[in-house]
């Protein structure tokens, strides 16, 4: 008999006779890249992990004083959301964001929840901070309007994702519902002062360094307080506050500390069929006294959102469409206050109205339309820049 049937009629014989032993062989390292929680779990028929997201995409087509760059086409966004109940009262979630195909790839949610009593929940990891209302509610298909608020961009900056750790939960509070969240947490760092917009620019300080390490090992502090009436709606309050700028160098001190203040009010009410949203922020920055002027120390901004439905029915072989129509007010001042020498206003302002049509072929996935009009008056307050366009798109989750 040749050598190498010989060879394989004894590996047939040894898995005849010690197939049945395999479970209980140990554990080799050749094994462990299937041994994982989620794999082991599947392979019992109790799945315990969830995959989802959404998407969006849209057209553009945008003027300013007449001169337009004509029609384009974007994919803005394509986010994974990952979830598991990893046991008792230990859940774990997490958002991967994909924006413009892959020219921006953030992981903008990474968590864990660990539920000591359904009032108090600790939650540690990378979290989507408290501020405002769009923040942590900022998902394009809950939305008639394709371009997100202003003042939830550009002031707070959403979307905000930040490292640390704290407490959150619900508490029933005479007829009402009583929520909070608290965290601390590594905070915005430098380059919020002398960037690229020439002026204080809360989202210069979301560098990718704040999920490594604090830049000045004084974390900030993050939370927000909501109150809900059933068939009524919810008033959230909202601060952040912390040190952003590196004042210490292998121990010396090289700088004075710089602290940046967030305060926020947002609202979401219904009056029968009309539902009214929005959230007003406020932001303090110190800044190097010399630059105060030009790079401002105080700004804020204000969108309030209506919607209506126009329109419920069958359209096609879709049941219970619906159309709504919408419309946006939005303001954002960056650069509150005056010249010093001529005691003159300081502008650096920009206000937009921004109305809209909508079919939802269901609450996770609809067709959107918006006219954007905005103006703006840059620092010196110059004539006013007018912008106007026309944007369609689409978003759904999935």
């Amino acid at each position: 008999m040749k050598p190498i049937r010989l060879i394989l009629l004894l590996i047939i014989n040894w898995q005849s006779s010690f197939g049945q032993a395999t479970d209980t062989l140990p554990l080799t390292n050749k094994d462990a890249v299937f041994k994982r929680p989620f794999i082991l779990e599947t392979e019992k028929g109790g799945l315990t992990a969830s995959v989802g997201g959404y998407l969006e995409a849209n057209t553009n087509y945008f003027a300013t004083d007449g001169v337009g760059e004509g029609f384009s086409m974007e994919m803005r966004r394509f986010n994974l959301f990952f979830y598991s109940t990893i046991g008792e009262r230990i859940k774990f979630l997490s958002e991967l964001e994909f924006e413009h195909g892959t020219e921006e790839i953030a992981l903008e949610t990474a968590l864990l929840d660990f539920e000591i009593q359904p009032t108090l929940i600790f939650r540690a990891g990378i979290v989507l901070t408290p501020i405002g209302y769009f923040n942590q509610n900022h998902d394009s298909p809950k939305w008639e309007f394709i371009d997100r608020p202003l003042v939830s961009t550009t002031i707070i900056p959403a979307t905000l994702s930040e490292l640390g750790f704290g407490f959150h939960g619900k508490i029933p509070l005479a007829g009402l519902l009583f929520t909070y969240e608290t965290y601390l947490v590594n905070g915005l760092q430098d380059g919020i002062v002398a960037n690229e917009d020439n002026r204080i620019s809360l989202r210069m300080g979301k560098t990718a360094g704040r999920f490594e390490e604090d830049n000045n090992g004084s974390p900030a502090i993050t939370g927000r307080i909501g109150l809900t009436k059933r068939n009524w709606g919810e008033v959230g309050f909202s601060a952040y506050s912390g040190i952003y700028n590196a004042f210490k160098k292998d121990g010396l001190r090289v700088d004075d500390k710089r602290r940046l203040n967030i305060l926020a009010v947002d609202f979401n009410f219904s009056i029968k069929k009309l539902q009214m949203l929005g959230e007003l922020a406020f932001v303090k920055v110190e800044v190097p006294q010399p630059s105060e002027e030009q790079y401002g120390s105080r700004q804020w901004g204000i969108h309030t959102d209506l919607l209506y439905p126009l329109w419920q029915g069958n359209l096609l072989d879709w049941e219970n469409v619906r159309m709504n129509i919408a419309f946006r007010f939005e303001f954002a001042d960056y650069n509150t206050g005056q010249f010093q020498d001529t005691g003159t206003r300081i502008y650096d302002e920009i206000t937009a109205l921004v109305p809209g049509l909508s079919l939802r072929f269901s609450p996770n996935t609809l067709l959107r339309a918006n006219y954007r009009y905005h103006w703006e008056r840059d620092f010196l307050g110059n004539p006013t820049v007018r912008t106007a366009g026309f944007q369609f798109g689409f978003a759904s989750y999935f």
